[in-house]
């Protein structure tokens, strides 16, 4: 079995991205959790499989998402670059990140040649090692992209080396587990939002396998840290909360509430609780493994 947690733009047309979701089920994968945003714009879906089966779940969750999702129109909080932004597979039980690489070049290559996307590899699948780092590869958003995408040095893995005119472009790659973690602060200053990420993250000296960014809620008034856990051994969940909690205290100001995008695997939630981590869902809810062997 295989994970896959393909983010897709579009987090404000439920019925669009229920309509992706039903072909991905109809394709024989278990969509195991929705998760949307009308803020980022964005939505995870977390998918499970075989390894022929998610291959054909993605690609036609590719076709189905390309004339709902219309890049031409779209704004958000969130980097982005095409209709279905990320696909990153990731080996559970049996399979191995060999496995999620090879898998990953069997759709990258099906989505170039079926639908005239440019496709990136990115992490374990990448061809170069600047694409190892999907913010490398996506740095400047579709914008960026499309001036730059027709150097040589910048030219898709699969497809055309032009953006696809209303999907841009993919990344599709192998890795191990990621969990994508928010913390919304009751207050809609947005310098504190980015101060607390930049003293979090790892590239400017913080935590260990930790990526973050300070982003607006519009919707509600609200800045939120939003986080990229990379490496949840060395810095889980419950950790990333309480430095963000600290930071957000030494500034005067209150946690509003945190959320788990997707599921997280059980190592990521040692030592956390709904009510320590003012999670918007219970943590039963979130886990991985149990959703699952819930069949």
């Amino acid at each position: 079995m295989i994970e896959c947690v393909p983010n897709l733009s579009e987090g404000r047309d439920a019925s669009a991205i229920e309509q992706i979701a039903d072909v991905v089920r109809s394709s024989g994968c278990r969509v195991l959790d929705i998760h949307r945003d009308q803020d980022h714009h964005r939505s995870v879906l977390t998918i499970v499989g075989t390894r022929a089966l998610i291959v054909r779940g993605v690609v036609s969750m590719v076709e189905a998402a390309i004339p709902l999702i219309d890049m031409r129109r779209h704004r958000g909080q969130h980097p982005r670059m095409g209709a279905v932004d990320v696909v990153p597979f990731v080996p559970i039980r049996e399979n191995t990140l060999a496995d999620c690489v090879a898998v990953a070049q069997e759709a990258g290559a099906a989505i170039g040649d079926q639908f005239e996307i440019p496709v990136f590899l990115y992490e374990a699948a990448a061809s170069k090692p600047e694409r190892r780092n999907l913010a490398a590869v996506r740095r400047g958003g579709l914008e960026a992209l499309r001036e730059r995408i027709g150097a040589t040095s910048e030219r898709p893995d699969y497809g055309p080396a032009h953006l696809h005119p209303t999907a841009g472009a993919v990344a599709v790659g192998a890795r191990r587990f990621l969990v994508a973690y928010n913390v919304n602060l009751a207050t809609d200053d947005l310098a504190i939002a980015r101060a607390i990420a930049s003293s979090i993250r790892e590239a400017d000296g913080g935590l260990p396998g930790v990526k973050a960014l300070g982003i607006p809620l519009a919707s509600r008034r609200l800045a939120q840290v939003s986080m990229n856990l990379t490496n949840i051994e060395a810095t889980t969940i419950a950790e990333a909360f309480a430095h963000v909690s600290e930071e957000a205290d030494r500034r005067g100001v209150r946690i509003a509430e945190s959320e788990i995008v997707g599921l997280a695997p059980r190592a990521a939630l040692r030592d956390a609780t709904t009510e320590g981590l003012l999670l918007t869902r219970d943590l039963a809810e979130v886990v991985l493994e149990e959703r699952i062997e819930a069949g």
